[in-house]
């Protein structure tokens, strides 16, 4: 449960981001998305709120990269 708060919080800090797109987490998660979230219309927020309903459900690569993408963003 601590795992899937700590996802939930870097998905949140990461929707500002306009560098979440550009950052390796776009790359680590992408068969998470095409798997999980793979009849979700981008935009508007909804591939990060689904990866974030998913968020017991997600590789650990991404997962991680969520997680040093949160940390990058938090020590930048």
């Amino acid at each position: 449960m601590k795992t899937r708060t700590a996802i939930a919080a870097a998905l949140l800090t990461l929707a500002a981001a306009p560098a979440f797109a550009q950052s390796g987490v776009r790359q680590a998660c992408r068969d998470d998305v095409k798997q999980l979230c793979g009849g979700v219309q981008p935009g508007g927020g909804r591939l990060k709120q689904c990866l974030k309903d998913n968020a017991a459900k997600l590789s650990d690569g991404c997962k991680q990269a969520l997680l040093a993408a949160r940390a990058a963003k938090q020590g930048g």
